[in-house]
């Protein structure tokens, strides 16, 4: 073992936290990576510092940390993702005749990288290229809807974490944690004012082929006459992640 690169151990490591459903125990990692306890420890506590693990020091567990997620939401805000979502994305406007767009989780924003524009339907404050807090947008709750709750955690630790537009959406980890339990439950996103007032979104998740949320796929209208387009919504986000090599998660009612 004390032949193989550092960055191979990091990778390693990585790849096996990428592949858990919640964060795990130093001893779990050292035996699944074929690391020495000592060495394990040492190369986490390095990761940790840089920010691609996050250390649960209370349940002496180590999950996957911020920059993490971010290396991961650089791979889907690139052009691949987009080449592969903007047909279907555009689709979804003219069959609800509002407009749609297809959102990555950059840190605690969501990134917008396709937006199609509905004719007639008000601007927006999305654009390709805005970013948003994720735990107000439906995208953005759609996808961390799909994490784990350590991989939540990680992102928001506590209250300070939660930036606010319109004095409406979650402000406590608690909060947001209840928000996205009946989001799982529902099978898509809301929300309702808390981008901009008198306007309101429905998302749901596109996921990759390890069942990893990588994008959320929405539509927004007016508020005061609320289109039914969750359905649309859904269907859009599943032939999305169809087209990923994924599979679409099931709706529970």
């Amino acid at each position: 073992m004390s032949q193989v690169p550092a960055a191979t151990r990091a990778l390693r490591v990585l790849r096996f936290l990428a592949s858990q459903p919640d964060a795990v125990p130093l001893e779990r990692i050292a035996q699944a990576c074929d690391l020495p306890r000592s060495s394990a420890y040492h190369l986490l506590r390095a990761m940790v510092e840089e920010g691609f693990v996050s250390h649960l020091a209370d349940e002496r567990r180590f999950g996957l940390g911020l920059a993490a997620f971010e290396v991961g939401s650089g791979y889907s805000r690139q052009a691949p993702l987009q080449r592969i979502a903007r047909r279907a994305v555009a689709a979804l406007a003219d069959r609800t005749g509002e407009s749609a767009h297809l959102a990555v989780l950059h840190g605690r924003d969501v990134l917008y990288v396709v937006e199609e524009r509905a004719p007639g339907r008000p601007p927006l404050v999305t654009d390709v290229g805005v970013r948003l807090p994720a735990h107000l947008t439906a995208s953005g709750r759609a996808i961390l809807a799909g994490l784990s709750r350590a991989q939540v955690r990680a992102l928001y630790p506590d209250d300070a974490a939660f930036a606010d537009r319109t004095g409406s959406g979650p402000r406590t980890p608690s909060a947001l944690r209840t928000l996205l339990t009946e989001t799982r439950q529902r099978g898509w996103a809301t929300e309702d004012g808390e981008v901009t007032p008198g306007f309101a979104s429905v998302a749901a998740a596109v996921v990759d082929h390890n069942g990893h949320p990588v994008a959320g796929v929405a539509v927004t209208y007016d508020s005061t006459a609320p289109p039914d387009v969750s359905a649309e919504v859904r269907r859009t986000a599943d032939l999305i992640t169809h087209r990923l090599g994924g599979t679409p998660t099931p709706t529970r009612h």
